[in-house]
């Protein structure tokens, strides 16, 4: 099993538009849930820290392999999102590792 783990910062500036924001991505990822084959679990969560390190928003979804990852990448439902997240996001980090 593979998992990806992927956190974003977003470019907006007050707390509220960062809410805002975070609502609009996790909702736009949570779609994806049960329609990409081999993605066996997709977790979504917005940050309550304070800490000046911290991201927004992070993403945790395990993939049955590396193929079906792969076949992540260019699937119509993760195209769909792409998009939404794009334009707001400042900076994203990903993690990838076998479990």
């Amino acid at each position: 099993m593979i998992r990806r783990v992927v956190l974003w910062r977003l470019k907006a500036q007050t707390d509220e538009d960062k809410q805002r924001d975070a609502l609009k991505i996790k909702q736009a990822l949570e779609t994806m849930r049960n329609k990409i084959p081999g993605m066996i679990s997709i977790t979504v969560g917005i940050n309550t820290s304070d800490s000046a390190d911290a991201s927004d928003v992070v993403m945790q979804v395990d993939f049955s392999n590396q193929e079906a990852l792969e076949a992540y990448e260019s699937h119509p439902e993760h195209e769909k999102v792409k998009p939404v997240i794009g334009p707001l996001r400042d900076e994203r980090r990903v993690v990838e590792y076998e479990i």
